[in-house]
C-alpha cells in the first residue's frame, strides 16, 4: 500500500504528463495528421485536457480498426517526418492486423524495466534466450535491446503464434502440439551447446520446456515470462515447480506493442500468488473500467481493462482491451491502480482460443 502523499505526487506528475502530450500531439508543429484532423472536426484537446481525469471524461475510446485500417503515414507526427520507422504488427489471427509505428519507444520501456530486474537472478554480461513470437512484433527488438541494456546478448527462438491459434480453433490439437515440440526442440538446441543465464517466453512454452530440460542444471537463473492467462494455481506450479521454488527467479509480466511493460507486484504464499502489474507510468496508464458508465469499479472488483498511451510517438486515449482484471490500489512502488488476475474478456462466459501465446 502506498501512502495518500505519495498516491498524490504520482497522480500529479501523471497530469503533468497528459498536459504536455496534449500539446504535443494537438500542436501543428509537432502532432501527426491523424490527431491534427480528429480536434479540426470535433474539439480542441489543448483547451479542454488539462488532465488525466479530463481525458477520461472527454476523450472517446480509441478504435484499434484505426490502426488497422488507416495508412502508417497518419501516425507520423510532424517532430519526426522524414525518419524512417520501425513498423510493429499485433493481434492479425485473422484478417490485417494492427500495426503501430515508431522509434525509441521500445528502448526507453525496456531500458527503464531493466532497472526492476534482479542481478542475481539477471546476471549482466551474459547470454539470453527469447522463445517466443519475433517477426513483425516489437517484443523481438525489445527483448534483444533489455538484454543489451544489461550487457547480455540474445539468442532466439521463433513461434507463430497465429499458426498456432488457427490450428487449435480447427481441432488440430496433434498439428498445434508437434509444433509446440518443433519450438521446444531448438530451445533445447540452444541450452545443449551454449551458456544461457535468463530466458524470455511464454508460461506454455516454459512448462513445456521444463517437462523435457532441468532448468536449474541448464544454468537458468531467471525466467521473465508473459503471452497468456495466469491465474493463481498456474502462477503456483510455475514458481514452485518449474522455478524450483523460486531457485529461477521468476518475472511475470504484461505488456504489449500499445502499451509497453507492466511491472508486476511481488507474490507468492503470502497473497495465495495472485499477480498484480502496474503500468510504467506516466508513458502509459491503466483504468479498471464498466465499460457501460466510463467510471473506474470499486478495488478488487472485476472490470475491462483500459489503456491510455502517452509518448511524444504515439498517442492512444481510453483503449478498451480484451483483458479484463481486478482493480487493486496503489503500490508503493508504482503508487497508482494495478490490475491483477488478467484474463481474456469474458472469459468465464466463453471459451477463449489462448494457443501457446
Amino acid at each position: 500500500m502506498a501512502n495518500d502523499e505519495i498516491v498524490k505526487n504520482a497522480a500529479d506528475e501523471l497530469d503533468a504528463h497528459v498536459s504536455e502530450m496534449i500539446k504535443w500531439h494537438f500542436s501543428p508543429e509537432t502532432g501527426c495528421p491523424f490527431w491534427l484532423d480528429w480536434a479540426k472536426q470535433n474539439w480542441n484537446p489543448i483547451e479542454e485536457v488539462k488532465n488525466f481525469e479530463d481525458l477520461c471524461q472527454k476523450f472517446p475510446n480509441f478504435q484499434d480498426e484505426w490502426l488497422r485500417d488507416l495508412p502508417n503515414d497518419v501516425w507520423v507526427p510532424n517532430a519526426y517526418k522524414g525518419r524512417p520507422f520501425n513498423i510493429f504488427e499485433t493481434g492479425g489471427t485473422t484478417g490485417m492486423p494492427k500495426q503501430r509505428i515508431g522509434w525509441d519507444d521500445f528502448r526507453i520501456d525496456y531500458t527503464a524495466f531493466s532497472e526492476t530486474l534482479s542481478d542475481d537472478h539477471f546476471p549482466r554480461d551474459d547470454y539470453w534466450m527469447m522463445v517466443g513470437p519475433t517477426g513483425p512484433r516489437r517484443l523481438r527488438l525489445a527483448i534483444e535491446h533489455l538484454a543489451n541494456a544489461r550487457g547480455c546478448s540474445c539468442y532466439f527462438v521463433d513461434l507463430d503464434p497465429r499458426w498456432v491459434k488457427r490450428l487449435i480453433a480447427g481441432k488440430q490439437f496433434d498439428q498445434a502440439r508437434a509444433y509446440m515440440d518443433h519450438v521446444i526442440d531448438q530451445a533445447l538446441t540452444i541450452l545443449k551447446h551454449r551458456s544461457v543465464s535468463a530466458l524470455f517466453t511464454t508460461p506454455k512454452l516454459l512448462e513445456a520446456l521444463a517437462e523435457r530440460k532441468d532448468l536449474v542444471k541448464a544454468g537458468i537463473k531467471g525466467v521473465f515470462c508473459g503471452g497468456t492467462t495466469m491465474d493463481k494455481q498456474y502462477a503456483r506450479f510455475l514458481v514452485e515447480e518449474v522455478c524450483e521454488g523460486g531457485e529461477i527467479g521468476f518475472v511475470p509480466t504484461y505488456g504489449n506493442t500499445l502499451m509497453g511493460l507492466a511491472r508486476h507486484h511481488p507474490f507468492g504464499p503470502e497473497n495465495d500468488f495472485s499477480i498484480a502489474y502496474y503500468a510504467p507510468q506516466p508513458r502509459a496508464a491503466l483504468r479498471v473500467v464498466n465499460p457501460d458508465t466510463n467510471k473506474t469499479v470499486d478495488y478488487d472488483t472485476w472490470g475491462r481493462v483500459e489503456l491510455t498511451t502517452l509518448t511524444k510517438e504515439f498517442f492512444m486515449p481510453r483503449f478498451l482491451e480484451r483483458d479484463e482484471a481486478l482493480r487493486k490500489k496503489p503500490w508503493e512502488q508504482a503508487p497508482w491502480d494495478g490490475v491483477a488476475e488478467v484474463r481474456p474478456f469474458g472469459a468465464m462466459e466463453k471459451n477463449i482460443v489462448e494457443g501457446v501465446y
